[in-house]
């Protein structure tokens, strides 16, 4: 699979605000709440398709970014900006 350069070798860049995000939640704000908050969104992620996006290693649907956002009470924009 092709490997982005642009962009440090990440498949994303709303990875580390999603990171960052998921840390400043109130307990319990672990990888996998994250996911058991996400499938009761309708999204279906594990915690470790959680720790790949977070990682830069798993690219991240439209359809995904959309439901961070509105779990993070954000605009997608804002899990875009580097």
């Amino acid at each position: 699979m092709y490997k982005n350069r642009s962009n440090g070798g990440l498949n994303n860049i709303s990875g580390k605000n999603i990171a960052r995000l998921r840390k400043a939640m109130k307990k319990p704000n672990s990888q996998r709440a994250l996911a058991d908050k996400m499938q009761l969104m309708g999204i279906d992620l594990d915690k470790n398709a959680i720790q790949r996006i977070e990682s830069g290693q798993r690219f991240v649907t439209d359809i995904e970014l959309k439901a961070f956002a509105k779990l993070f009470n954000i605009s997608s924009d804002n899990l875009l900006t580097e």
